[in-house]
């Protein structure tokens, strides 16, 4: 399956739900979702939901909002399923220790694909190493840096500013001056920005 190429906001319209696709711009008035509850409708009344028709929202909300393939979500499923706890708060918690997840969440990158694509293209160091897989797993401890090289850059140089302002979650800390974090323990419920149902995930593959 390739890559989802359309325009992301379809992904949040289509969820009925803001999911913060495209970063900062999220937040200004071009937001199509907000555009969307504003403007009057002109269709007739929507058709009320089945049950499994909102697992389903539920299930592509957290998709979409990590970028992850169907495949993927099916295998980080099973792993959260595996491990002692609710399932659906597992999920949260492997979802957040995605290192293109822990790359936005340091504010290395504006938006989830944009982070993605800083991991793909080499510019992460994982622990002195370089990693430029966006689906490894980040553990206590891990030092995530961006690599020596890549500071040279425009794009790191202009971060080392605008990076000033942005705060991390409590599970990690920053060092702004280098563009250093460090993962200080395992992801927290609350830590987790992106609010979809963990049990409604669980409906919906237990059928």
């Amino acid at each position: 399956m390739a890559r989802y190429l359309g325009s992301v906001c379809h992904l949040c319209r289509r969820c009925n739900d803001k999911l913060m696709l495209k970063g900062s711009r999220c937040m200004t008035p071009k937001c199509a979702i907000d555009r969307k509850r504003k403007a009057p409708s002109t269709r007739g009344r929507r058709r009320r939901l089945s049950e499994r028709g909102v697992q389903l929202i539920e299930k592509q909300k957290a998709r979409y909002s990590y970028g992850v393939f169907e495949r993927q979500f099916r295998r980080f499923f099973a792993q959260a399923a595996k491990e002692p706890g609710v399932t659906g708060d597992n999920l949260k918690v492997i979802l957040e220790k995605r290192l293109d997840n822990v790359v936005y969440r340091l504010g290395f990158g504006d938006s989830r694909a944009q982070s993605r694509q800083i991991v793909l293209h080499g510019h992460i160091n994982v622990n002195g190493k370089k990693v430029s897989v966006a689906s490894y797993m980040v553990k206590e401890n891990d030092i995530i840096a961006v690599r020596e090289a890549s500071m040279k850059s425009e794009y790191f140089k202009a971060l080392l500013e605008d990076i000033k302002s942005k705060t991390v979650p409590a599970w990690l800390t920053l060092d702004k001056a280098k563009l250093v974090g460090t993962v200080v323990t395992q992801p927290m419920l609350d830590d987790a920005s992106i609010k979809f149902d963990g049990q409604s995930i669980v409906e919906y593959y237990s059928r």
